[in-house]
């Protein structure tokens, strides 16, 4: 039986605590955290020992950033590794797994005017390995996992599908970087998207759900059986962390996930 995990934004609660308790209540087993730039995550530190001491579960962080490792501008690429490394340290200390990221986000797309980037391919490949290598490095360091998320073609021009993330990891020749996918990316950019994972299990480290539509599992037209059975063909033993809007009343369609991803075969 996988952990179902929800993005700490998700939940109703003043603190974590408090999102915990609803969260085990709804059935979830742990907790996503969320980390914004100006090292955010690493000020709240204090508060996320004492979650962890009161007994909240939290394995993961997914960055919440306005720039990405693979940033058009120096500075930029700088400012999102430093923060990347600050949040690898911190999910360390607390006893976490590891920090999901994608390369880009909402930064250039192949799909939309002017449609060629003012990079070329080869200085993508380049920049984006510098940047997870010199992170894989860090995470290996630390204990943890750097999860790269492969995003679809309007949000990303980089990296698009498994294969590609895939690619890249092998070429950093790191264990501590592992994809990290998402149903909903997956669901438009692999033409299969369980014979994707099946395909590149050996690097796939973490998962995150949501439906064909951006709303939770099962508000779309995902095929959950098919995709649930193939990570358990592949023996995943991590997470499954919602990652979605909420359509209809946003506390019942938080607490209809866990049940909706049971009864699909998690």
């Amino acid at each position: 039986m996988l952990t179902i995990a929800a993005q700490e934004q998700l939940l109703p609660g003043d603190t974590l605590q408090a999102k915990w308790e609803f969260a085990q209540d709804a059935g979830y087993g742990a907790i996503e955290l969320r980390a914004k730039g100006d090292l955010h995550f690493a000020g709240r530190l204090d508060e996320l020992k004492q979650a962890a001491k009161d007994g909240v579960v939290m394995p993961t962080v997914c960055v919440d950033m306005l720039h990405f490792l693979g940033a058009f501008d120096a500075e930029l690429r700088r400012d999102a590794i430093t923060q990347l490394k600050s949040q690898l340290t911190v999910i360390a200390e607390i006893g976490g797994r590891g920090a999901q990221t994608p390369a880009s986000y909402g930064m250039f797309s192949r799909r939309l005017p002017p449609f060629e980037p003012p990079r070329g391919e080869e200085e993508d490949r380049e920049i984006l390995l510098t940047g997870l290598t010199e992170l894989g490095e860090h995470a290996r360091r630390e204990g943890v996992t750097l999860y790269l998320e492969p995003l679809n073609r309007y949000e990303d021009h980089m990296v698009n599908r498994l294969e590609q993330a895939a690619d890249l990891i092998r070429a950093t020749g790191l264990d501590s970087v592992r994809i990290g996918i998402d149903s909903y990316h997956m669901n438009i950019e692999e033409s299969d998207p369980s014979a994707a994972i099946l395909a590149h299990a050996e690097y796939i480290g973490h998962a995150q759900v949501s439906d064909s539509n951006r709303l939770q599992p099962g508000a779309g037209h995902l095929d959950w059986p098919a995709w649930l059975g193939a990570l358990h063909t592949i023996g995943y033993d991590g997470v499954l962390a919602a990652e979605c809007r909420l359509g209809g009343d946003p506390v019942e369609a938080v607490r209809s996930v866990p049940a909706f991803l049971r009864r699909s075969g998690a």
